[in-house]
């Protein structure tokens, strides 16, 4: 994922010393891409593609399919040797609930802390009781080996029992942000309680919408729940180099991705997010 402000100009974000400038607008976009594979097998060639898009923060993950997992740390060393923006790391040990057993945390624990040591500048995670609510010793635990770093609470978010409570919770925890689709299947579809929980959190908690924006519908979410910043996708199915293919043969599950199409950004679509975004200021 690849969290930008909006209308950041490309010489801004690559050249040296860029984080002492301040956007015109507080209003930023969360990208989430996939594949780092740059089409001529350069690894930085999408994350600077989108950089120049306008792109300010990163949010980096793997396991796209699965909803996004803890990235490799040489994945962390090549995107921070690659960009000047800050970089934020997604802390999920697997795909599935967030209900997360104890040998799961000292992994989460141990990923934290190797995050920070490469250079990771704000961390991402979420985790739930199995009632459905907010696992507050599992998070103040997790958030004091992520300070002093900011932290996101992410998408698990959407599957609490009560969104209105939970927000509390994580005002309390001290949450920098929450990304939420308002608990439905998107961002449209749950933008009432979007605008709700902003609404509620009254500036002590940053309200992030996320899950199916595109460019037909970013404006109406925008618009309708007054977010500062928000999360989509932006990206587009690349074709793989491979000539010798064996279509006998997944690495996945039968339900994965294809095997020969890989996801990049869209540098089109990033830009025509930060124009929509833009011109609703």
């Amino acid at each position: 994922m690849i969290q930008i402000p909006c209308f950041l100009p490309a010489e801004k974000v690559l050249c040296s010393g860029w984080t002492r400038w301040s956007p015109p607008s507080t209003r930023s976009a969360e990208v989430r891409p996939g594949d780092l594979a740059g089409g001529g097998g350069s690894a930085a060639g999408p994350v600077l593609t989108r950089l120049s898009a306008g792109a300010g923060r990163i949010e980096l993950c793997a396991g796209l399919v699965e909803g996004g997992t803890t990235p490799s740390m040489g994945l962390l060393q090549v995107v921070k040797q690659c960009v000047r923006v800050p970089v934020f790391v997604m802390i999920r040990p697997r795909g599935g609930d967030f209900l997360y057993s104890d040998r799961e945390v000292e992994v989460m624990k141990a990923d934290i802390r190797l995050a920070k040591l490469h250079g990771a500048d704000g961390l991402v995670f979420g985790a739930l009781t199995e009632d459905g609510r907010i696992d507050t010793e599992l998070c103040t635990a997790l958030l004091a080996v992520c300070r002093p770093l900011p932290v996101t609470f992410h998408r698990a978010f959407d599957m609490v029992h009560d969104p209105l409570v939970a927000l509390e919770t994580l005002i309390s925890l001290g949450f920098e942000r929450v990304l939420t689709s308002g608990c439905d299947s998107s961002a449209l579809e749950g933008l009432s309680l979007i605008k709700r929980l902003a609404e509620q959190a009254k500036g002590r908690i940053v309200v992030v919408p996320g899950g199916g924006i595109t460019e037909r519908n970013l404006q109406r979410i925008l618009e309708g729940s007054t977010a500062s910043e928000f999360h989509c996708s932006a990206r587009s199915a690349r074709d793989s180099g491979m000539k010798f293919r064996n279509p006998n043969v997944a690495m996945g599950a039968s339900f994965s991705a294809p095997e020969y199409s890989i996801k990049v950004a869209d540098v089109a679509k990033v830009r025509t997010l930060n124009a929509i975004a833009k011109n609703i200021l």
